[in-house]
């Protein structure tokens, strides 16, 4: 499936372009940092919705959602008002009521930013961790980049 505002799927991951707008940056023109992590969050939203799920979907069938456990960024090089960006997102780990993704974020193949980042599923009765949905687990499993794994 394919959908311009969402980017795209690739053989074990998701490529989600974007522009870096005036709100995006500091008084410098140089991207806040954390508007990063909000960058990251779009392109696994984005991810989410190709492969046929969104996280109001996922709560209300499943009555779980899927929240940040642990992120660590490395900030290599700095992007700025303009610069066309993507998003690079791969699966790293699946585990019992969690997920593992490595973000990137590019500029003409550069690594400006790399995250590492793990989802945890968690019950909205309880908001205590719980098993991935069965669907969710099996889409994403094709997915998974065994080199990290």
């Amino acid at each position: 499936m394919t959908d311009s505002l969402m980017g795209y799927l690739e053989a074990k991951g998701h490529i989600y372009p974007l522009c870096v707008f005036y709100e995006d940056t500091d008084a410098g023109g140089i991207v806040y940092h954390a508007q990063y992590l909000a960058f990251a969050e779009r392109a696994r939203t984005a991810m989410l919705n190709l492969l046929g799920f969104s996280n109001r979907n996922i709560a209300e069938r499943h009555k779980v959602a899927i929240a940040v456990r642990h992120c660590t960024v490395d900030f290599r090089r700095a992007a700025r008002l303009e610069d066309r960006l993507k998003v690079e997102s791969r699966l790293i780990r699946i585990g019992g009521a969690s997920l593992g993704f490595e973000q990137k974020i590019m500029r003409d193949g550069e690594e400006l930013v790399v995250i590492e980042i793990f989802l945890a599923c968690m019950s909205l009765e309880t908001f205590r961790a719980q098993r991935l949905p069965d669907e969710l687990r099996n889409v994403f499993s094709d997915y998974l980049d065994m080199n990290e794994g």
